[in-house]
């Protein structure tokens, strides 16, 4: 019977059918708007040229038009230079709009990828507690994982609230005198914990400074600085924090880390929104691309600046000695590679240490009394 039906209306049957054609999956590439750019420029280039010399020519001849060629080369000549620019502004602005769409696009895979990891594994202890007897012991162990799981949502989420305020320009924070070394230490902890690092992973060298400045602000700074260090570093990371104090009262603090370092031709890029060296699909560390775009705009409405170049990390090893005696070791100094990010903020002073308590006379000493 069904097939009876089915060769009795063909017709139907071909009219219903909709063919849906296959979605391309060639890669946008930015090939065609730089080159219609570029020939648009070369075209600009040449009416250029050929009007002004047909202008000029009609001009230098004496006789009555020679005044009008002259208006016109007058009022011509900063239109065409006006359409020239404008083309130019034109291909560098699409440039720029599809390096951010591509840079959005990664954002996303990469947000997508860090939300979606820490859920799965909620869901699948819970899902474990839920539908298996399980010992206290492991209970505690489960709540500890998801406990972890649950901060990386919330520093995730933290890190997208930061980056939206900043993008916005939004709520105004208060300046006041904060201790950096106290702001540096709390900030390097974190980081210590958040990795699962030994806390002397990050070394902090900071004399006793106080700047004035917002504590949100200033704590987003050098958090996302110290995380960064931490991921791109070696294997294992090192970080190194140095602060200076100039005369001037600006303060420079230096983030030093072990890893590879930056393309110089890259050192810029990195400070835009959404940017993450590589490919998405092929990254092994966490991150959205926002926490050095963080960086660079909190240290603008400070009215700092920020500079990245090569560090070298001082790695000490032993090595024996060629003249001594057999088994003897002796200290080797050698360098590695890294990355150094400088930031450099106003309103710094160094803060004098307070000086020991004097003692009266005959009165048992501070050593005294702790023996």
């Amino acid at each position: 019977m069904n097939n009876q039906v089915s060769a009795s209306h063909p017709n139907r049957l071909a009219k219903e059918t909709v063919i849906v054609s296959p979605i391309s999956n060639r890669p946008l590439t930015l090939r065609t708007p730089v080159t219609l750019g570029v020939v648009l420029i070369v075209l600009v280039v040449l009416l250029t040229a050929v009007w002004i010399s047909g202008t000029v020519w009609g001009a230098v001849r004496n006789d009555s038009s020679s005044g009008m060629f002259w208006v016109m080369l007058g009022a011509g000549a900063p239109l065409l230079i006006a359409v020239l620019a404008g083309v130019i502004a034109y291909l560098t602005l699409s440039v720029k709009a599809f390096n951010l769409n591509r840079r959005q696009s990664n954002f996303i895979d990469s947000v997508t990828h860090e939300l979606k990891s820490p859920i799965a594994s909620l869901k699948l202890y819970l899902q474990t507690m839920t539908r298996h007897d399980v010992s206290v012991e492991q209970q505690k162990e489960f709540h500890l994982i998801m406990l972890e799981d649950v901060e990386r949502l919330d520093s995730l989420i933290n890190h997208l609230l930061d980056a939206a305020r900043v993008e916005r320009g939004g709520g105004t924070y208060e300046a006041c005198d904060v201790s950096l070394h106290t702001v540096l230490s709390k900030c390097a902890q974190g980081a210590c914990v958040r990795y699962k690092l030994p806390p002397e992973t990050v070394q902090v060298n900071c004399p006793p400074t106080i700047v004035h400045a917002p504590v949100v602000q200033i704590e987003i700074l050098f958090r996302n600085l110290i995380d960064n260090a931490i991921k791109y570093g070696g294997s294992p990371p090192k970080v190194k924090l140095t602060a200076v104090c100039a005369s001037s009262g600006d303060v420079t603090v230096s983030v030093l880390d072990n890893g590879t370092g930056i393309p110089a031709n890259l050192r810029r890029k990195v400070f835009g929104r959404f940017v993450r060296l590589g490919s998405e699909l092929e990254r092994s560390k966490q991150g959205t691309g926002l926490g050095l775009y963080l960086v660079r705009n909190i240290t603008h409405a400070m009215g700092g600046r920020i500079n990245i170049q090569d560090g070298r990390w001082e790695v000490e090893s032993d090595a024996t000695a060629e003249h001594a005696p057999a088994g003897a070791t002796a200290l080797t100094q050698s360098y590695k590679q890294g990355t150094r990010i400088d930031v450099t903020l106003p309103n710094g002073k160094l803060v004098e240490s307070d000086p020991p308590p004097v003692s009266p006379p005959g009165s048992p000493s501070i050593e005294s009394q702790n023996d």
